[in-house]
């Protein structure tokens, strides 16, 4: 056997080793790096393949054949090499479309200048053949765009070199091999080719193809120890340097492997002078929490909270296991989150739940004690005005008369406190909303009855305006409190012998039920601050009537939570005009109780 077909066999077995990279490298085909470089072996493997033929070939015009396959991926080759030399050390910024369609134009050049070289003779001054070493071999005088594709490709292997020398020298010592790695299964084809142009050692023959055969040694070692399609260790390193976490790696024994900078901020003693290489005992020495930490079995996967007292900060503490591809124990990596924000604002949320649950249980006593020390006295004033009904009767009318009144006023009172008691202890497990739908005008009528004695007294009419056919939606005892306390508050606040009007207009889904008095008006100073919870401030009435000052806060917060909104207008000595919102009845909602007995006797 000639000696030539040892060397097409020995490329032959090269582009073999290339179709399983290319194989892989499908496989991987998600990751960008794993495309760029499956391209540029599958370049060099029509380079293998046509140089292997090229070996065995015995004619001028089957060496120009295979030269042309050769040319397929010759051209291209360095262009996806430096493409996924720059995914690789994290330039992933210098690759846009517009720069790798620039940077194929002179391999498109290239391939097109081979291919029609016999019109033009400007790659190729001239292909021989010559028998001299026993078989036939090509022998080329190089033409100008030969030399222009020999330099271009080497002043991008010049490029992709720097790149890959600068990235070794930053990589953590875990991530030095990797790169070596690299830097040597993309430099030797080159190398080769290189030795071959300069012809420092001349040669019969292209040597520049077996270049790939220990480059696909190279490449087939890291593949499968490495797994180097998966890393692309400089932009790995960004995100391992830029997570907000602190992290750090620790090999079977406990020593350091590598770590974070915020690591390096977060856990004292930890640093580049005190760090990589040094066994946790000694760096964690001050942190017995850590280190108890470190000694948990391996595998277990749970999170702890851990307090560091001395910057009285808190971190969930993680430890995992690291393995290799072979899923064989390499290491441990430490996570610590600070979680401090989130613990304390944990914090105050039950310190606030804590004193809610306490004013809470003091205002359920003091309404208790409130509507118990009325109710008490108020069921003794009933009891002596029955009495003194029963002995009015035999006085004469007009005592008859004031007794009654005094017995309706009584009556109407008591009916207000069992109600505001009763309605208070539903409310007891929560604030409980109890829409339903009733008539807007007899929830107006009824409150008005129940005021009578007092717009009486004072000499005051009060007239409803308010439509028998406008049904709202809402919560009947908190309707009815906005209401007592809107026209308690006119009454309040109106001259002897004044009006008080109520009026309800319809605007889409929602009525805006006014009240509006001819009395003296919200004083200028007051204005802006009538509304506002932290100023409950109770004002004398034109009659010397006194408050607790709660009526506008229970109404505004009662009508918020029906789905409306209150607001006032008013004229000092001129009156004033309340306003609230309250959704209108809809059609398929069913009606309350009292407005379908209402109904029925209608």
């Amino acid at each position: 056997m000639n000696f030539n077909l040892y060397l097409s066999a020995l490329l032959i077995a090269a582009t073999g080793c290339s179709a399983v990279v290319v194989y892989l490298c499908w496989k991987r085909r998600e990751l960008p790096i794993a495309v760029s470089y499956g391209l540029c072996i599958l370049s060099t493997a029509f380079y293998t393949l046509g140089y292997a033929f090229e070996l065995v070939s015995t004619s001028l015009e089957t060496i120009r054949f295979w030269l042309r396959i050769e040319y397929i991926g010759i051209p291209f080759g360095t262009v996806f090499w430096i493409v996924m030399v720059l995914q690789y050390t994290g330039k992933q910024a210098y690759i846009r479309k517009w720069t790798v369609a620039a940077a194929m134009v002179i391999p498109v050049v290239t391939f097109i200048a081979h291919n029609t070289n016999e019109w033009h003779h400007l790659f190729y001054k001239s292909l021989t053949l010559d028998d001299s070493e026993g078989f036939p071999l090509a022998r080329i005088v190089r033409g100008p765009l030969y030399y222009m594709h020999a330099v271009y490709a080497y002043v991008l292997i010049l490029v992709g070199t720097v790149l890959l020398l600068r990235m070794y020298f930053k990589s953590a010592p875990s991530m030095k091999k990797h790169v070596a790695l690299m830097l040597v299964g993309s430099l030797a084809p080159y190398s080769f080719t290189l030795v071959y142009l300069s012809e420092v050692l001349p040669t019969p023959f292209d040597i520049s193809p077996f270049g790939f055969v220990l480059s696909g040694i190279f490449f087939l070692f890291g593949i499968y120890q490495f797994n180097l399609l998966r890393l692309a260790p400089m932009a790995l390193q960004k995100v391992f340097e830029s997570m907000q976490d602190a992290v750090v790696l620790l090999d079977l024994e406990h020593n350091i492997t590598g770590f974070n900078q915020s690591a390096g901020r977060t856990i004292q003693g930890l640093g580049r002078k005190n760090g990589i290489g040094q066994p946790a005992s000694a760096v964690f020495a001050a942190n017995h929490e850590l280190l108890r930490r470190i000694d948990r079995a391996p595998g277990s996967e749970d999170q702890e909270l851990l307090k560091d007292e001395a910057a009285d900060r808190y971190y969930k503490v993680q430890l995992s296991l690291i393995a290799d591809f072979r899923s064989r124990p390499t290491g441990k990596m430490l996570l610590l989150r600070d979680v401090t924000d989130a613990v304390r604002s944990e914090e105050r949320l039950l310190e606030n739940a804590r004193q809610l649950r306490e004013l809470n249980a003091f205002k359920d006593q003091m309404f208790n004690v409130i509507a118990h020390d009325i109710r008490d006295p108020m069921a003794v004033l009933l009891n002596l005005t029955e009495l003194l009904e029963e002995e009015a009767s035999a006085c004469g009318e007009d005592h008859e008369e004031i007794v009654q009144e005094m017995s309706r006023q009584v009556y109407s009172t008591f009916a207000l406190v069992e109600s505001l008691l009763e309605w208070f202890r539903s409310q007891r497990s929560g604030m409980v909303f109890v829409p339903i739908v009733q008539s807007l005008s007899h929830s107006v009528q009824r409150n008005v009855r129940l005021l009578q004695g007092r717009s009486d007294g004072k000499g005051i009419r009060i007239a409803s305006d308010v439509q028998s056919d406008a049904f709202v939606y809402a919560d009947k005892e908190m309707l009815d409190l906005v209401l007592r306390n809107l026209l308690s508050n006119a009454i309040k606040f109106t001259e002897l012998g004044g009006d008080i009007q109520v009026r309800a207009s319809r605007s889409g889904d929602a009525f805006t039920v006014s009240v509006s008095d001819s009395g003296t008006g919200v004083p200028e100073e007051r204005l802006y601050t009538l509304l506002r919870e932290d100023n409950v401030v109770s004002t004398e009435g034109t009659a010397g009537e006194r408050g607790v000052g709660l009526g506008l806060a229970l109404c505004k917060e009662f009508v918020r939570l029906n789905g409306g909104e209150l607001w006032f207008e008013s004229t000092p000595g001129q009156g004033s005009v309340f306003y609230f919102t309250v959704p209108a009845a809809q059609a398929d909602v069913a009606f309350g109780d009292d407005l379908m007995a209402e109904r029925e006797i209608g």
